[in-house]
């Protein structure tokens, strides 16, 4: 069949090499080039984790909106100004996480994403011929003690029921690991089957050169919508023409919402903008990835230095970035390892803010459209695009090939916000 797939991120390109191996003539449509820095793929933590499994809106979060409101400095910030549009996505945020059963089931839809992405990932380097970029040498993640990694049980119980492994590091250990942390991180805990990549937006773009060595092409266009016959799929539209096709995926992260309202389904979605800072060439930091409880931020080892990723800034797509959530990682990083006050302290030799497409309930949206079986979801994948990339992408090839798994899809269906 001839297939549309909307978007370049991990997402779409993971789904375009899965379909020019099934024997399907793809085209990759997206405004600028894969892995580029206008994606979310390109700007993220790097970490590809099974440990990824909970959700942003936990039992007790409502209480400490107020809060986010008011602290600058805080992981999650939402901007007093929008917060009158974004209170519809909130109030299901809030729901989503009100009590464990809902987050144990979240945990388990994404554990279905997530658990063997390492691998995935390895063997989709290795077929594009940049195994150097994924490294599975597993995620750290550091606490001041004991009682503070018990503070987070319910996230712990969540990885575990997922079936998650780790090992717990006392401080003789965590420095074994990390000589320059700073001393006041007592307690670790190791996910040893985590992975990361040390550049994701060539990786991204290495992936989409493979697609093409497969037979695929890649349109720089902008998608504006669809030609239906009936329920019939038969052209996606844009901005530099049409491309016929029998079918289209739907990958184009926080920028779908639009499209797939054309095709019947209203997806409550808003960015959970991130931002990253870059310390080109830093004297000390981590030789692996870390995330320190504290700072609740991706500290990653990468080919164009130490990558300082988080921060969750609900506002929206329009909005100018804030540099000083980049700013704050960037200072973060100091406290976790001493040694880069040293000179004055450290100074980003780059910048990004990025848009986490995600949906209040944490899952992505992957299935059919409510117009036509000829489209097909995947986006909205939060905080877990980059990994769960490459096993979307199989479960949307199978879907393509025929009936699919309706029953094991069903947690990502558009359906679940008409409920």
């Amino acid at each position: 069949m001839r297939i549309a797939v909307i978007g370049a991120g991990i997402v779409g390109v993971s789904c375009a090499l899965e379909l020019v191996r099934d024997g399907h003539q793809v085209t990759l449509i997206d405004p600028g080039p894969a892995g580029g820095r206008q994606s979310a793929s390109y700007g993220h933590g790097c970490w590809i984790s099974p440990a990824s499994v909970v959700p942003m809106s936990m039992p007790g979060l409502w209480k400490q909106v107020p809060g986010y409101l008011l602290n600058l400095r805080g992981p999650l910030v939402i901007r007093w100004r929008f917060l009158p549009r974004l209170l519809p996505w909130l109030w299901r945020f809030l729901l989503a996480g009100a009590t464990v059963k809902r987050v144990e089931r979240t945990a388990r839809a994404l554990a279905a994403l997530l658990s063997d992405s390492p691998a995935r990932h390895a063997a989709l380097a290795a077929e594009a011929g940049v195994s150097e970029l994924i490294r599975q040498d597993g995620l750290l993640y550091a606490y001041p003690d004991r009682a503070a990694f018990e503070a987070e049980a319910l996230s712990w119980h969540l990885r575990r029921i997922t079936g998650l492994r780790w090992q717990e590091l006392d401080r003789a250990a965590l420095e074994a690991r990390e000589p320059d942390l700073a001393p006041h991180y007592r307690f670790g805990v190791l996910a040893v089957d985590g992975a990361h990549c040390t550049d994701a937006g060539r990786y991204v773009a290495a992936l989409a050169a493979a697609a093409q060595m497969g037979g695929a092409t890649i349109k720089t266009a902008t998608a504006t919508g669809f030609v239906f016959a009936g329920e019939r799929l038969e052209a996606v539209t844009t901005d530099a023409g049409r491309v016929d096709c029998e079918r289209a995926v739907l990958a184009g992260g926080v920028w779908s919402q639009d499209l797939a309202r054309q095709c019947g389904d209203v997806v409550p979605m808003e960015s959970e903008r991130g931002y990253h800072s870059v310390l080109a060439d830093p004297l000390v930091g981590p030789r692996y990835p870390v995330m320190p409880s504290d700072g609740r931020m991706a500290n990653t080892p990468t080919t164009a230095g130490l990558r300082l990723s988080g921060q969750v800034e609900l506002a929206s797509v329009a909005a100018d970035p804030d540099w000083r959530r980049a700013d704050i990682l960037t200072g973060h990083a100091v406290t976790t390892y001493p040694g880069l006050a040293a000179g004055g302290g450290p100074v980003a030799d780059d910048r990004w803010m990025g848009h986490r497409p995600s949906t209040p309930d944490g899952l992505p949206v992957i299935g059919r459209s409510a117009r036509s079986p000829d489209v097909v979801y995947a986006f909205g994948h939060g905080h877990v695009g980059f990994a769960s990339g490459p096993k979307t992408a199989r479960l949307v090839a199978d879907l393509l090939a025929g009936p699919g798994d309706a029953e094991g899809l069903a947690p990502y269906a558009a359906a679940r916000f008409r409920r």
